[in-house]
């Protein structure tokens, strides 16, 4: 197990089986030293845990803990490219979208549950530039979507 797995673990978390992809494109893609994941929903175990507007249906608290799934699943992405984790030298870029009810002005907020998941599991090498948007809607009804850059240490 390598030693971003033995975090999770430490952190009560287990890096799920890659997404299979909802149309037609791969969960991650390598170009070079860096890996570019697809917008990961926050599924467990193939199925939303919840659906809707944030500020509307999901309030943001819920949002957030969605951001954190979603995250831990494009480590998974990251993962299925890379082979092992430990060889990631730093995330470069978080992109999350909110599905906000049209007065939701709390973005930033939920997708720091993403953020922070990629802090306590990677530490320095987990801090980031960042992009949160406030969007209509996102596939499957989902509140929250992420992707990541990393860039690998070879």
């Amino acid at each position: 197990m390598s030693a971003v797995e033995d975090k999770l673990a430490q952190l009560g978390l287990t890096l799920p089986k890659t997404a299979t992809p909802a149309g037609a494109y791969v969960p991650a893609v390598r170009s070079g030293n860096y890996v570019y994941t697809a917008g990961q929903l926050p599924l467990v175990e193939g199925t939303l845990p919840l659906t809707g507007k944030v500020g509307g249906e999901v309030t943001p608290e819920e949002a957030k803990e969605l951001a954190r799934t979603a995250a831990l699943n494009a480590l998974a992405a990251v993962k299925s490219v890379a082979g092992d984790l430990d060889r990631v030298a730093r995330v470069v870029k978080v992109t999350g979208f909110v599905a906000s009810a049209p007065d939701f002005t709390g973005q930033p907020g939920v997708i720091n549950g993403a953020s922070e998941l990629l802090g306590e599991v990677l530490g320095d090498k987990g801090v980031h530039a960042r992009s949160a948007v406030g969007v209509a809607v996102l596939p499957l009804d989902a509140p929250v979507e992420i992707e990541i850059q990393v860039e690998l240490a070879d």
